[in-house]
C-alpha cells in the first residue's frame, strides 16, 4: 500500500500547486478547504514516514510517536472536513465550530494518553489498540455531526443542491469501507488515501476555483439584475412623480402666457417655462441612459419614409435658434428610397441630439445639415453629418465625448444647459442599431459629426402606416363644441388639462377613475375624444381602456395622457390599443396636433 500512498502524495502536490496558482475567492469555506489540503500533505508524508519506522525496526517510542501524529492528524482532518461541511450548510457554523474545536482538542490529548501498539511479520504491519479504537469513534462523532448540519441545512432553506454533499457522501462511503477493510484486513492500510481521494473530489465539484468565480460571478450578475430592476422601477416611479407636479408648472406656466400680462410678469412666465423644460431634459435624460444600460431599451422596428423625418428634425431645429444669428444649410439625398424598415423614433431621436447640441455650442455662424446614402442590395445606408461653426472640442477632449456626465470646458461653458448625458445616449443608440459615429473638430472654429447607420429598404409604395405621421400643427383649428373627458385621479392634473384645452372652445368634462369612466359610457355618454392617464388607483388606464374595447361598438379615440414617459412608453401602449400618447408635462404643440387629428376633421 505504500505505492498508493506514495502517489496519492504525488498527485495531491500537484493539485495543491495548481489551486494555489488560481485567483481565488476568499470566504469561509475557502480558507477551511486549504488547511484541508495542507492537513491532508503533511498526514500523507506522516503516513509515509511511519510505514518506513516499522519497516526498517526503527525505536519503539519512536514507532509509537508517528503512529500518535499519525492519528492526530486523522483528527485534525476529519475535524476540518466536517467545520467545512456545516459551515456550507447552516449558519450555525460558528457555534458548531467552536464544538468541534472542543472536540479535536480533547480527542487529540485522549488520543495521545491512550496506548498504540503495532504489528510487522516481515510482509504485513499495522497499528491496532485502544488509540486506534478511539479514532473510529471520534470519526463517528464528526460524522454525526455533519449529518446533523446537512439534515437541520435542508430542513430550513430546503437545498436542494446535492452537488455539494457529494464529498460527504463518499466520506461516509469510505469510512464505512475503511473499518470493514481494516476489520477483516488491517495491513491494507487506506485511511490517509481515503481523504485524499475526499480533498481531491472536493476540488472537482466544490472548490475549483474557476467553478468559484464562475458561482460567484453568477451571483453577482443575479444581484445585478435585481439591482437594476429595483432602479428601473424607481426610476420609473421617479419619472411619475417628477412630472406630474411639473405638468402643473408647465401647465399653467404656457396657460398664462397666453394672458395679457405686464411685460415683466410675461419674461417671468416664459422663464418658468424654459427652467421646467430644462429640468425635463434633465429627467428624461437620466431614464434614457438608466434604461440602456440596465439592458431594458429594444429597438423597434417599424416602416417609416425617413424623408418625413428630416423634415421635422430641421423644422425643430429652426425652432431652437431663438434669437440665435445662425444660418441653417441642409441637404437632402433624393435618392434615398422612399420606405424603409428600422426603429425611426431612435434615428430621430439620435439625429436630434447631434442637432440640438449643435444649436447649445453655436453661438453665430452656420449649422449644416446634410443627409447622403449608399444602397446596395435591400441595404440603404443613412450618412448623416452635422457641421457647425461653433466652439469646436480640443483633441484631447474627444474621446471623452461620449461619457456620461462629462461636460468639457465647463468653465467657458458655464452658461449652457445640460448634463452631458446626450452624446452617450447617442453613441449607446447608435451602436445598439449596429451604427458609427465619427467626430472631427477644430477647437474654437466648429464640429463635424457623421453617423452612418443601415436601415432595410422596403420595396413599396407609401401606404399610410409606413409614414412617420407629420401634423401641421400651423393650420387654423375649429373644434367648437366637440366633447372630450379627461380621466385623471389627480385633481391638478385635471386642471391643467382643462385650462389648456379652454382655448377651443370644447364641451370639457373630467373624472377621477377609470371605474366612473367605464360607468359614463356604459351609461350612453358619447364623447369625441377621450384624454386618460394610466396609472390611477383601483383600475389603471389600461385596465379601463381594455373593458371599454370589450364592447364591440366602442370606437371613441382614447390617448394615453400619462407621467409613464420613459423611452419605448409610446409604444407600450399604442400595442395596448390606444389610439395616441400624450406625454406629462403637457406639451402644447403636442396637445394641438391631437386636436387636429382627431376633433379638427
Amino acid at each position: 500500500m505504500i505505492n498508493v500512498i506514495i502517489l496519492s502524495l504525488i498527485y495531491m502536490i500537484l493539485i495543491t500547486l495548481i489551486y494555489f496558482s488560481k485567483d481565488k475567492i476568499e470566504n469561509l469555506d475557502n480558507k477551511i478547504y486549504k488547511r484541508i489540503i495542507v492537513i491532508n500533505i503533511i498526514g500523507l508524508i506522516i503516513d509515509i514516514i511511519q510505514f518506513l519506522s516499522i519497516k526498517n525496526e526503527l525505536d519503539e517510542q519512536l514507532i509509537y510517536l508517528f503512529a500518535k501524529f499519525f492519528l492526530l492528524y486523522v483528527n485534525a482532518w476529519t475535524f476540518a472536513f466536517s467545520y467545512y461541511v456545516i459551515s456550507k450548510n447552516t449558519k450555525h457554523s460558528t457555534a458548531l465550530g467552536r464544538l468541534l474545536f472542543t472536540i479535536l482538542v480533547v480527542t487529540a490529548i485522549i488520543g495521545f494518553i491512550l496506548p498504540v501498539k503495532y504489528f510487522y511479520n516481515g510482509t504485513e504491519m499495522y497499528t491496532y489498540g485502544k488509540a486506534i479504537d478511539f479514532a473510529y469513534i471520534v470519526g463517528n462523532i464528526y460524522l454525526g455531526i455533519c449529518l446533523f448540519s446537512i439534515v437541520l441545512d435542508y430542513a430550513i432553506n430546503k437545498n436542494k443542491n446535492l452537488k455539494q454533499y457529494i464529498p460527504l457522501f463518499i466520506f461516509v462511503i469510505g469510512g464505512i469501507l475503511e473499518i470493514v477493510v481494516q476489520k477483516t484486513n488491517p495491513s491494507l492500510i487506506i485511511v490517509s488515501s481515503v481523504e485524499t481521494f475526499i480533498t481531491i473530489l472536493m476540488y472537482f465539484f466544490i472548490e475549483n476555483p474557476d467553478m468559484k468565480m464562475i458561482e460567484q460571478l453568477n451571483i453577482a450578475r443575479d444581484q445585478a439584475d435585481k439591482a437594476n430592476q429595483a432602479k428601473s422601477d424607481f426610476l420609473s416611479s421617479m419619472s411619475h412623480e417628477i412630472r406630474t407636479p411639473l405638468n402643473a408648472i408647465v401647465g399653467f406656466s404656457e396657460a398664462l402666457q397666453e394672458e395679457e400680462l405686464p411685460e415683466k410678469a410675461r419674461e417671468e412666465v416664459k422663464d418658468i417655462v424654459m427652467a421646467s423644460n430644462s429640468l425635463l431634459e434633465i429627467v428624461n435624460g437620466i431614464l434614457d441612459i438608466s434604461k440602456i444600460e440596465s439592458g431594458k431599451i429594444e429597438i423597434v422596428n417599424s416602416e417609416y419614409n425617413f424623408r418625413d423625418i428630416y423634415d421635422n428634425l430641421v423644422a425643430l431645429t429652426k425652432g431652437r435658434l431663438g434669437e440665435k444669428p445662425l444660418e441653417i444649410r441642409t441637404s437632402y439625398d433624393e435618392s434615398i428610397p422612399k420606405v424603409l424598415y428600422g426603429d425611426h423614433t431612435r434615428v430621430k431621436q439620435i439625429i436630434l441630439n447631434i442637432l440640438t447640441n449643435a444649436v447649445k455650442y453655436t453661438k453665430e455662424g452656420y449649422i449644416d445639415f446634410r443627409v447622403t446614402s449608399l444602397v446596395k442590395d435591400d441595404i440603404c445606408r443613412l450618412i448623416i453629418s452635422v457641421e457647425d461653426s461653433g466652439i469646436g472640442i480640443k483633441q484631447e477632449n474627444i474621446n471623452k465625448l461620449f461619457s456620461r456626465f462629462e461636460r468639457l470646458d465647463i468653465d467657458k461653458n458655464i452658461t449652457i444647459e445640460g448634463t452631458g448625458l446626450g452624446l452617450a445616449i447617442t453613441k449607446k443608440l447608435i451602436e445598439l442599431m449596429q451604427g458609427t459615429i465619427v467626430v472631427q473638430s477644430v477647437y474654437g472654429k466648429g464640429s463635424k459629426f457623421t453617423i452612418a447607420i443601415d436601415q432595410r429598404i422596403i420595396h413599396k409604395e407609401i401606404v399610410e402606416d409606413a409614414k412617420v405621421e407629420v401634423v401641421d400643427s400651423s393650420k387654423n383649428v375649429d373644434v367648437s363644441g366637440k366633447k372630450v373627458l379627461i380621466v385623471d385621479d389627480n385633481k391638478i392634473n385635471l386642471k391643467v388639462a382643462s385650462r389648456l384645452l379652454e382655448s377651443y372652445n370644447l364641451n370639457i368634462e373630467t373624472l377621477d377613475s377609470g371605474a366612473s369612466c367605464l360607468d359614463k359610457i356604459n351609461s350612453g355618454n358619447i364623447y369625441d375624444l377621450i384624454l386618460m392617464d394610466d396609472m390611477m388607483p383601483g383600475m389603471s388606464g389600461v385596465e379601463t381602456l381594455h373593458k371599454l374595447k370589450e364592447n364591440t361598438s366602442f370606437n371613441i379615440p382614447i390617448v394615453a395622457l400619462t407621467a409613464n414617459a420613459i423611452s419605448g412608453m409610446k409604444e407600450k401602449y399604442l400595442s395596448e390599443g390606444f389610439n395616441d400618447y400624450l406625454a406629462k408635462p403637457i406639451d402644447k404643440e403636442e396637445l394641438k396636433k391631437i386636436i387636429i387629428k382627431y376633433l379638427n376633421k
